[in-house]
């Protein structure tokens, strides 16, 4: 097992795929004994494919996983996550617009609690994006009480057993905070930096989450009302 696995799903970023290594391999490899880096081809049409089998050839720290098809995000960070050896796990897109240095903004936070979720502050998104990521974080805490400031933040870190813990369904990546507190896991928010996307354009797009993501949100605040918890008193020795 390595020390830190950080888990990207990428899909159509031809143009980012060399600086993404790139910045990740300088933030991480004179911090951690060990690592990996986990990039999930989610079924791209351009030279992404091509481009991440040249990335790993050249390094063996790399590990690229390509899909049949593209079959969205939550899958690409599934896979992600269960192909991955790391004690912690670190989570993050491929657009460059998280820094891999912050994964060490919240690693000092690992121990007190097993998720931290980075919290984007002085976002660089476009209006609509940050409109929409707005109300979506609304409706997500309103539906699930919650108070998550932004869970759909791409930048998160959390030890193995989280990261063990998870089955999701599509759309789930934008729960994953609630999810690991369902579990029986602690959840804490840091800020993390954000910066402008350099090249090409967001891939996952911004209305069809927010129509899905309501349903998606209901769906969690109900499971949430029906998490068992029970502790166990005693167990008597009956041989």
């Amino acid at each position: 097992m390595v020390r830190l696995s950080v888990v990207v799903p990428i899909y159509n970023e031809e143009g980012n795929i060399r600086e993404l290594h790139k910045s990740i391999t300088d933030a991480v490899q004179d911090k951690v004994d060990s690592y990996e880096i986990v990039l999930v081809d989610d079924g791209s049409k351009d030279r992404t494919a091509l481009i991440l089998d040249e990335v790993a050839r050249s390094d063996k720290s790399v590990k690229v996983i390509h899909f049949e098809k593209h079959c969205g995000q939550t899958a690409a960070v599934w896979a992600g996550i269960r192909q991955s050896r790391g004690e912690l796990v670190a989570l993050m897109d491929a657009d460059l617009q998280s820094d891999p240095r912050d994964i060490f903004r919240l690693m000092p936070f690992i121990g007190r609690v097993d998720f931290v979720n980075g919290k984007r502050e002085n976002r660089k998104d476009t209006f609509l994006k940050r409109i929409s990521s707005w109300i979506g974080s609304g409706v997500r805490n309103w539906l699930t009480g919650e108070r998550i400031q932004d869970s759909v933040s791409p930048l998160k870190l959390m030890r193995r057993e989280v990261a063990d813990s998870f089955f999701l369904y599509n759309g789930m990546h934008r729960f994953l905070p609630t999810l690991a507190k369902m579990n029986g896991f602690t959840v804490i928010e840091v800020t993390v930096t954000h910066q402008e996307r350099k090249h090409g354009h967001s891939k996952y797009g911004v209305l069809s989450p927010a129509i899905t993501g309501f349903v998606d949100a209901a769906v969690i605040g109900w499971l949430k009302k029906r998490v068992i918890r029970y502790r166990i008193r005693s167990i008597p020795n009956l041989d």
